[in-house]
């Protein structure tokens, strides 16, 4: 049923780039650690960037436990599920790292994301995926659902901020500098955005 595959190309690359939404796994090195697990969407904020690089926009949010976990150990599981067509799950497990507003390489990276505003969703790192295991499984219990549209809330909410205000909305959050378990989260105050 399930294959190991060396790269994303081809099907394998098609099929994740279509999907409206992933997941994406981070845990903390400590055993009674929390293990976070988050759904990702808008259109656009996701990239295949090489046959084993991915890519997406970590914007504003109530937490920054991924960052914190990635910047202790950089494990990371990408998933995608087929809700519609034929079943499949993909996952990606890999090292990843957040680049953050003032990495030199940032406008870059940030280019390779064209077909959304990111200034409206409070960006606040890009997140860098390397591919260690690539594979697929069947999905036979995966529900199908109809994707509608991505919803305008988050960008409503963020499209208000500026540099100054994001980074105040983020100092007042408690898990966004620490993660759950006290984990250097996101770097504050907020560096200014490039873009």
């Amino acid at each position: 049923m399930g294959k190991i595959y060396e790269r994303m190309d081809g099907r394998l690359r098609t099929f994740i780039e279509e999907q409206p939404l992933f997941f994406t796994a981070t845990a903390p090195l400590a055993g009674d650690g929390t293990v976070n697990l988050s759904p990702k969407g808008l259109k656009g904020s996701f990239a295949v960037l090489d046959e084993l690089t991915l890519a997406y926009l970590d914007f504003a949010g109530s937490n920054a436990e991924t960052i914190a976990h990635l910047r202790e150990n950089g494990r990371i599981t990408l998933m995608w599920c087929a809700f519609q067509g034929p079943p499949n799950i993909v996952r990606v497990h890999g090292r990843g790292e957040p680049v953050f507003r003032d990495d030199p390489g940032f406008p870059d990276l940030l280019a390779r994301f064209p077909d959304i505003d990111p200034t409206a969703h409070g960006l606040r790192a890009i997140i860098v995926v390397h591919a260690t295991l690539i594979r697929d499984s069947c999905g036979y219990a995966v529900p199908h659902m109809a994707y509608e549209e991505d919803r305008d809330l988050h960008r409503r909410r963020f499209a208000r901020e500026d540099d100054a205000s994001l980074s105040a909305y983020f100092e007042k959050k408690e898990y966004i500098a620490r993660s759950l378990d006290g984990l250097p989260g996101l770097p504050l105050p907020l560096p200014p955005s490039s873009v």
